[in-house]
């Protein structure tokens, strides 16, 4: 029988005396010897390429820097947001430095092309491995750019809505009435509606109630336009309105409309329903709902055997 192991061991073995034989012929005293003469002949060859180059990273830094100052003020006088500046003048510096690095090494002599192709393989690999993550990224300078809203904002947009508490690169933070914080994409926020209800400041408030038809309408309405004028929260200079909004089949709805501010919107809705609710009762106008009305014992007998 053949010891498969043994042929395995003895392969590792001459791997490990190959690399070990290369390894002491690479730093031989000759050989180091050889590369250091090399070394230097290749700068006495290159000696004022060399000096060339160093001129250039040292001018070029200069430029850069300049470049840099002037772009960070042009965009500050243009409004732009601060994480969008620091994005661009990171991108701005990165492509300074590649481009002093290409033109030293085209100065000592290196071949350039097959940098940039390997390079340029690279990136096309590393944005198509992180191609969610760009989006965002992309997403997030879209936003900053155009403000389609601000931190502290109140937006509505992919079935979330809440206050904008930051604007990240890759995420917008939202944070709820209730105190909850949504991570929304920015790649799927930009690419979706946004309805910024926040950006006025002021918000019209519309609210629905219905009325029995026995009802008084008229009567509703004032009751609740005397609520409406008299609530603290209500902007006074803005109009209000009380309107009979539509004839359903079990109710008359009454909608009112009126003006608040963006930060008393939720808690002026509330309070106003409750009160609505109160004054009906206290001026016999009726709320309806959905019920059964029994009218006599017989029809009680024949539902009663119908569920049955």
């Amino acid at each position: 029988m053949i010891n498969f192991n043994c042929f395995a061991l003895s392969a590792v073995d001459d791997s490990v005396a190959e690399t070990t034989k290369k390894a002491k012929a690479f730093f031989s005293r000759d050989n180091l010897t050889e590369l250091f003469n090399e070394a230097v002949k290749w700068t006495a060859d290159k000696i004022f390429q060399i000096i060339l180059s160093l001129i250039l990273w040292k001018v070029g830094k200069h430029i850069m820097k300049w470049l840099l100052k002037i772009c960070s003020k042009a965009l500050e006088r243009a409004g732009f947001e601060n994480g969008v500046i620091k994005f661009i003048n990171s991108v701005l510096r990165f492509v300074c430095y590649a481009v002093m690095v290409m033109m030293v090494l085209d100065i000592l002599g290196f071949q350039t092309a097959s940098l940039i192709a390997v390079f340029g393989s690279a990136a096309l690999a590393l944005s198509m491995s992180l191609q969610g993550s760009l989006a965002n990224f992309a997403g997030g300078i879209l936003i900053m750019i155009f403000h389609p809203f601000r931190v502290g904002d109140y937006i509505v947009s992919g079935g979330c809505e809440g206050t904008v508490v930051s604007i990240d690169m890759l995420y917008t933070k939202l944070k709820t009435i209730d105190n909850r914080v949504v991570m929304m994409p920015n790649g799927a926020l930009s690419n979706s509606n946004i309805v910024n209800v926040g950006v006025e400041g002021i918000r019209r408030l519309d609210m629905q109630i219905g009325i029995g038809y026995g009802s008084d309408v008229t009567k509703a309405k004032k009751l609740l336009r005397e609520i409406l004028e008299n609530y603290p929260s209500i902007d006074k200079e803005k109009e209000i309105n009380v309107i009979v909004k539509s004839l359903d089949a079990s109710c008359v709805t009454i909608e009112t409309r009126a003006w608040v501010s963006q930060d008393a919107y939720w808690d002026t809705r509330f309070v106003l329903f409750e009160r609505f609710k109160q004054v009906f009762d206290e001026n016999g106008i009726e709320i309806p709902f959905n019920q059964l009305d029994v009218t006599n014992e017989r029809n009680f007998e024949i539902l009663k055997l119908t569920l049955e």
